[in-house]
């Protein structure tokens, strides 16, 4: 059967479809629990939420299903930029970025000092909840961390968006590695070279890993319906994670008009653009993230200070009905979007790629 794969068999789920972890508090419990219980494997995105928070999502997640699911971290960068912003740098940013703020009549904001989550206390929040896969991106975590995360049982994940950080995912002992290609949605989850240098599209980058990994690999980016399952399951790949048709649906924690926008009669049109955040991510199209290109970058604060700066500019501009300055996350799907139902979309990828198991050789 076309469905039985070396992931499905390694995480004991009857379907190759994994649904994408959401950052930003776009996961649900009961969209995890819902893919999950389908047969396929719900992951949570956990990058923004304290570790009591995390043993809660937890103990939720596991009151909605006894099937495999994920819990996702972010890892921390080892040469982070905020480390090194300076207050002139942030001037600049200002002078940049008024002409936005008055146009939306917003007090230019003073710098601000995010506060982001302890890695490692997160980590151990992740350690006493146990859940059956625990995925990581943006690197990996110690050697420490993983041999604790076997000796668990717990199955390892982790991203790669080039060949060469798969393979070094492959040589630190994680299990499966999620093969991310440029139409991806959300933040790209580069370690190894800057997100502008590992942009290969997900159909080259399956091949590309195929060919050189013997670890299971998970196809992600711009994978949308049965048409798409059935291509990566063909070349090769034992898996898709699927985010954006996943975050358009009812279950999802995106806002009404973020799935809206999502679920347009017209192709979505996507950028990449650091200018929501400081990191490179793909987001729906605007004026806004229009008029910054790559050789802007340098004016952009690091990340989570851009995020933190815009903050009031992306309040007002939702108080207002302007969407130009919030940020859409969407991957670039292949087709149209149609699916508001977890279980529409999951029941639509099956039947068609069955479909065409029967009435195509493999």
């Amino acid at each position: 059967m076309w469905n039985r794969t070396r992931a499905t068999e390694l995480l004991k789920i009857k379907y190759p479809i994994i649904q994408g972890p959401f950052g930003g508090k776009f996961s649900s419990s009961q969209l995890v629990a819902k893919v999950s219980n389908l047969g396929g494997m719900g992951s949570f995105g956990l990058h923004a939420y304290t570790p009591e928070e995390i043993v809660e999502v937890d103990k939720e997640i596991k009151r909605l299903t006894s099937m495999p699911y994920v819990l996702n971290l972010w890892v921390p960068l080892k040469d982070d930029p905020i480390d090194t912003y300076k207050n002139e740098s942030f001037d600049e940013l200002k002078k940049v970025f008024a002409p936005y703020f008055e146009q939306m009549q917003v007090s230019l904001p003073e710098k601000p000092h995010p506060e982001t989550q302890n890695f490692e206390q997160q980590m151990e929040a992740v350690l006493t909840s146990g859940p059956p896969v625990a995925s990581f991106i943006f690197g990996l975590p110690s050697r420490e961390i993983i041999l604790e995360l076997k000796k668990r049982q717990i199955i390892v994940m982790a991203t790669a968006t080039t060949l060469e950080e798969a393979m070094m995912i492959e040589e630190a002992g994680i299990d499966i590695v999620i093969a991310s290609g440029s139409e991806a949605g959300g933040h790209r989850a580069s370690f190894m070279k800057s997100a502008e240098e590992s942009l290969t599209p997900t159909r080259l980058l399956i091949h590309q890993v195929v060919d050189n990994l013997n670890i299971p690999v998970i196809a992600a980016g711009g994978i949308s319906n049965g048409s798409d399952l059935a291509d990566i399951l063909k070349s090769g790949a034992a898996g898709a994670q699927i985010g954006t048709a996943f975050l358009a649906t009812n279950e999802s924690n995106a806002s009404e008009i973020h799935k809206s926008k999502l679920l347009s009669s017209s192709p979505v049109k996507t950028d990449l653009t650091r200018v929501f955040t400081g990191r490179l991510a793909r987001a729906i199209s605007s004026n806004f993230s229009r008029s910054f290109k790559d050789s802007d970058k340098e004016y952009i604060a690091p990340y989570p200070i851009q995020s933190r700066f815009l903050s009031s500019l992306r309040k007002a501009s939702i108080e207002q009905n302007n969407s130009d300055f919030v940020a859409y996350w969407s991957g670039q799907p292949s087709s149209i979007l149609k699916h508001k139902s977890t279980e529409s979309l999951f029941h639509s990828l099956i039947e068609d790629v069955s479909k065409i198991h029967k009435t195509k050789s493999w």
